[in-house]
């Protein structure tokens, strides 16, 4: 999953962003990537998105197994991070 966020608070956006560092990968300022089931995903995107102020988005990418293959990074970037043993369904 890719969590994108666009938000202008720069009290919201710590908060959200130490949200997402528990549960993802920050792979640039306001991007974060992270395996999880779809469930896990809505449930923090909801609590997330109930930080919103009017004006602020919360941008969520479901990566499929397929797609992550297809993935490419370029530069100086964090690659994704894989772990053994986990299932993409």
């Amino acid at each position: 999953m890719v969590f994108c966020y666009d938000v202008s608070s720069d009290r919201t956006r710590r908060r959200i962003s130490s949200r997402l560092e528990d549960a993802a990968t920050r792979v640039q300022y306001s991007v974060f990537e992270g395996r999880m089931s779809e469930t896990r995903a809505n449930a923090l995107a909801q609590r997330i998105a109930a930080m919103l102020d009017t004006g602020d988005s919360l941008r969520v990418y479901a990566i499929g197994k397929n797609g992550e293959r297809r993935t490419r990074i370029y530069g100086d970037a964090i690659p994704i991070n894989t772990e053994e043993g986990y299932w993409l369904f």
